[in-house]
C-alpha cells in the first residue's frame, strides 16, 4: 500500500489538482463555502454506499470501486479547501493526531468506541 505520508506525492496531487482547475477557470467557483458544501455532498455519497447493508455483509469489488471514487472526490475537494485557505492538509491531520493523543490516552481509551475526553471538564 502507497502511504500519503510522502510529501513529494502530495505536492504532486496537489499541484496536478490545480492544473486540471485553473486549465477550466473553476477557481472563480471555489469559495470556502462552496468547497465545504462539497466535501459534505461527496462524503454524503460516501455514506449512501451503505446505508441498508447488513453489518455483517462484506464488501464485493463493486462496492469497494465505488467507495475507492467517493473517498477520493472527498480527499479533492478537501485539498482544494485546504489550498484556498493556505492550510497543510497533512500537517493539520498530524496536529490533530497529537492532540488527540492527549485528549483519548491509550490506556485510558482501549476498546471504548467512545471514550471521555481527557482533558475537557465534563
Amino acid at each position: 500500500m502507497k502511504s500519503l505520508s510522502d510529501n513529494a506525492r502530495a505536492a504532486d496531487l496537489i499541484e496536478r489538482l490545480r492544473k486540471f482547475r485553473d486549465e477550466r477557470n473553476w477557481a472563480q467557483f471555489h469559495t470556502p463555502k462552496d468547497l465545504a458544501i462539497s466535501v459534505t455532498i461527496e462524503a454524503g455519497e460516501l455514506l449512501e454506499l451503505f446505508q441498508w447493508r447488513p453489518t455483517d455483509q462484506k464488501p464485493d469489488a463493486q462496492l469497494v470501486d465505488a467507495v475507492r471514487g467517493e473517498v477520493a472526490d472527498v480527499l479533492l475537494y478537501l485539498l482544494l479547501l485546504s489550498d484556498r485557505l493556505g492550510i497543510d492538509l497533512f500537517q493539520a491531520a498530524n496536529d490533530k493526531i497529537t492532540k488527540n493523543e492527549t485528549r483519548f490516552p491509550a490506556e485510558a481509551s482501549r476498546g471504548i468506541a467512545k471514550p471521555e475526553d481527557t482533558t475537557e471538564p465534563r
